[in-house]
């Protein structure tokens, strides 16, 4: 700052003795420029007065010129991401971050890292998205609001478990939900314990997952929030009907989506309808028909939407189980190539579970050479993904497809792995 200020004064041709006068002494003026006293916000603002300059030049050395080009950039970049052109934002997150200005503009460098870490994940790439996020959770946070630092860590948590890397998954949220000194509930530590809960899940520790969900419900009451009730009333539907407790699933997810409908914004509610539609395929399949109504449209809503790659994604493979489901799999296929599409640089589990769900498809289509084609590509991708619950159910529904597919060894074969993966 004194350097500027000195440099500033130089090029106006004034001497610390006439920049001081008669407000401040030369000698002050002098030890401001050498870097040995920090002058008050009352100063500085005299100083850039009497130095036609701008406050911010003084403080960051950027002009206001710079400053105003910096903050449009990013409203472009937020723009573009919001609006679900994430490989557009990703662009401009990444071209703000190389701009030098943003080096005395902490807050300004921080809400960038932000928006490209955000978009990166949009993007599918989620190990890039992870150092991103990792880098702003584990450095300087003395300039980051402590709702910015909750929101890091729900998306740090939610990369890990979207890789499957679910001990992670679960450390980041459980070093703030679980220490010594208990957080007083806010939405945003509901959703990181939202986070936290969808870990014990794909875990499969559905046990621990019923009691914290008991626990969210709690909180949520208590906080009262449209966003926590919304939270805490899923967490319960996907811990009902992974117990198959269908009715009990089924009332909580209509709750959570009744209280979204009415308070929540669209491409939350848009989401949130693809998981529905999810859960009451599985629990109401002889309605299959109005959840492919549903879902037809959460699609288009998606299309919309700022909506990443994996959620729309996950729509599509709703869609295609769906069409399945009504024996219908030539429109299945029809969804699928919209899957296949974004396959790569999607996580592992993922590109396992589209492979296995694509080889289903074709097997009903009686392409059966096509179909075990697909599968054996589906179970490459299973062997290089973590033993979870979620890959427990992959291995199972490889194992049906084959066996339908008459290649009874390789069925088997997927079976005992589908057990492996739940410790038996």
């Amino acid at each position: 700052m004194g350097q500027r200020i000195k440099t500033a004064r130089r090029q106006r041709g004034l001497s610390q003795a006439q920049l001081a006068h008669p407000e401040l002494s030369d000698s002050y003026v002098s030890l401001i420029e050498s870097g040995k006293r920090t002058p008050t916000p009352a100063v500085l603002e005299l100083l850039a007065e009497k130095l036609d300059c701008s406050l911010t030049y003084l403080i960051n050395g950027v002009t206001a010129e710079q400053m105003q080009e910096i903050e449009l950039a990013l409203s472009y970049a937020q723009m573009a991401l919001d609006n679900g052109e994430v490989v557009e934002a990703r662009n401009r997150y990444a071209e703000l971050l190389a701009d030098s200005g943003l080096a005395g503009l902490p807050q300004l460098r921080q809400d960038v890292e932000y928006g490209l870490a955000l978009a990166t994940e949009a993007c599918g790439d989620l190990d890039q998205a992870i150092a991103l996020f990792s880098g702003l959770h584990e450095g300087d946070t003395t300039t980051m609001s402590p709702e910015r630092h909750i929101a890091v860590a729900v998306a740090l948590s939610r990369c890990y478990r979207e890789k499957g890397d679910l001990a992670r998954a679960m450390q980041v949220p459980e070093k703030i939900l679980t220490g010594a000194v208990q957080p007083v509930w806010t939405d945003g530590l509901m959703r990181l314990g939202s986070q936290l809960f969808a870990a014990y899940v794909d875990r499969g520790d559905l046990l621990r997952a019923r009691q914290f969900s008991a626990e969210l419900i709690a909180a949520a009451e208590l906080l009262g929030t449209p966003m926590a009730l919304t939270l805490a009333h899923w967490g319960a539907a996907i811990a009902a009907v992974e117990t198959a407790h269908a009715d009990e699933a089924v009332t909580h997810a209509e709750r959570a989506l009744a209280i979204q409908s009415e308070y929540g914004d669209p491409w939350r509610l848009a989401r949130l309808r693809n998981d529905y539609a999810q859960v009451m395929l599985i629990a109401r399949p002889m309605e299959a028909e109005t959840w492919r109504d549903v879902l037809l449209k959460v699609e288009k809503e998606l299309e919309e939407s700022s909506a990443s790659s994996i959620t729309k994604m996950r729509c599509a493979m709703n869609l295609v189980r769906v069409e399945l489901l009504l024996a219908r799999p030539d429109r299945a296929e029809e969804h699928m190539r919209f899957v296949c599409d974004l396959l790569d640089g999607m996580p592992k589990a993922l590109q396992a579970e589209a492979r296995l769900l694509h080889g289903e498809t074709l097997a009903a289509l009686g392409m059966q050479t096509d179909a075990s084609r697909e599968l054996l590509s589906g179970v490459e991708c299973l062997e290089q993904a973590p033993e979870t619950r979620f890959t427990a159910h992959a291995w199972l529904t490889a194992a049906r497809v084959l066996e339908r597919i008459d290649e009874p060894d390789r069925s088997v074969d997927a079976y005992k792995r589908a057990l492996a993966c739940v410790g038996l």
